[in-house]
């Protein structure tokens, strides 16, 4: 069922101050109450909502297209013939290259926000704070049964430093608002299967986030269609592991020796974690070898050195 989308938004035709990136495939259940909660939004600037269709195979471009023709002045569709994703490729960089926003707000076509002063709020501490390059909040997961608790607990819940971003933290994905700083991504990090992760630790070059607990939990839905959400843990174990050898490679490239290492050591511990328990035993057996070898390496020239004929 579509609903009626609101009359609320502000449709003055200016340049957006903020893009809206919404990626959407097979949505058709969800996407209008995902649009309702972007054009509700209550602004004092005006905002653009960048939408992607990736070949969807419902109704979603049908949905779509009825939103494009009420509100072409701030609704951008960008439809797919061929489904992208399943070619190994994400259509996000693209979007956000296409955004004119001097800030962008994420939220996939099956969540939603249930704020409606969520940016106002978000673009207000980004204006007055350039030591801060993006915003966050709450999400409550939630699927056909009902909540499923707050996604991000304990110390998740507070501002992060700059460093922490560059590890790639985890964030509720759906509830960012950043500065939109991303005028091309890495060829490292183009395929990497958590893109988010990689975005969050590109932005920590440029400042740090901050946890804004006055707006409400956005709504992140678990269902079988799900990108993430429905994966098996050994899959999201395997995307976590790919993720963080891509970062690893890129941090490598750029001579960033304390990043490089450190996601080397998410890679061996993930590594770790996807095999079994004879071969950890192997693994560390293999690993504390590699260590003596080279500590000896470094210790035999000042041994040498000090050696007396």
């Amino acid at each position: 069922m579509t609903a009626s989308p609101p009359t609320t938004v502000n449709e003055q035709p200016q340049r957006p101050l903020l893009s809206i990136v919404c990626p959407t495939y097979n949505h058709q259940e969800f996407l209008a109450q995902t649009l309702n909660g972007f054009l509700s939004q209550q602004t004092s600037f005006a905002f653009e909502i960048l939408v992607n269709d990736d070949a969807s195979t419902d109704g979603t471009a049908d949905i779509l297209a009825t939103y494009v023709e009420r509100y072409p002045d701030i609704i951008r569709p960008f439809y797919h013939q061929v489904n992208q994703y399943q070619q190994g490729k994400t259509c996000t960089p693209g979007l956000f290259k296409e955004a004119r926003g001097r800030y962008i707000a994420f939220c996939e076509g099956d969540d939603y926000w249930t704020d409606r002063n969520k940016l106002q709020i978000q673009v207000d501490f980004l204006e007055n704070h350039p030591d801060y390059v993006m915003t966050y909040h709450d999400a409550m997961a939630f699927d056909i049964n009902g909540d499923r608790g707050i996604q991000l607990q304990g110390k998740l819940r507070r501002d992060a430093s700059a460093v922490e971003l560059q590890k790639g933290r985890p964030i509720s994905t759906l509830t960012v608002c950043f500065r939109n700083v991303f005028h091309e991504l890495p060829a490292e990090l183009l395929h990497a299967p958590l893109g988010d992760m990689c975005w969050w630790s590109l932005l920590g070059a440029h400042g740090k986030g901050k946890f804004l607990q006055e707006i409400k939990p956005a709504a992140y839905r678990v269902h079988p269609g799900g990108v993430f959400s429905m994966r098996s843990s050994k899959r999201k174990l395997h995307m976590s592991l790919q993720t963080c050898s891509a970062l690893a490679n890129y941090y490598y490239r750029v001579g960033n020796q304390p990043l490089y290492e450190y996601f080397l050591i998410q890679v061996f511990g993930f590594s770790l974690s996807a095999i079994s328990p004879l071969h950890k035993l192997q693994a560390l057996l293999m690993v504390a070898r590699n260590v003596s070898i080279n500590l000896f390496k470094r210790l035999l020239p000042s041994a040498a050195k000090g050696h007396v004929q």
